[in-house]
């Protein structure tokens, strides 16, 4: 059992920066992948960054590429997602994931655990 707990959201300007993080409790951490989501008003919740269990692999969706970066700390149990030049339409809840399986880090499926989001609002 995997327990996930965000932060760091919050309102920024456009062009600004944040640092979601997530802790998490349980065995095991450094065994999941984790992968970040997100999902606007009246949207479906869409995949936004991965990264596998030793951090050997991350993936991004394209609409951040290049403007976020997920890293984690297996030893805090921590992954976060550094997010810079936000945009107004990156304003959604953000949510961590985690996953016991490798692979299709895109698949939201996959992950059997998340957590509660944190809200992230993108002002023009």
């Amino acid at each position: 059992q995997v327990q996930l707990v965000e932060s760091g959201g919050g309102l920024v300007q456009a062009g600004g920066s944040l640092r979601l993080s997530c802790a998490a409790s349980g065995r095991s951490f450094s065994s999941y992948d984790m992968g970040w989501f997100r999902q606007a008003p009246g949207k479906e919740r869409e995949f936004v960054a991965a990264i596998n269990w030793n951090a050997g692999s991350t993936n991004y969706a394209d609409s951040v590429k290049g403007r976020s970066t997920i890293s984690r700390d297996n030893a805090k149990k921590t992954v976060d997602l550094q997010m810079n030049s936000l945009k107004p339409e990156d304003t959604a809840v953000y949510y961590c994931a985690a996953s016991s399986t490798q692979g299709k880090p895109y698949w939201s499926a996959k992950y059997e655990y998340w957590g509660q989001g944190t809200q992230v609002t993108v002002s023009s």
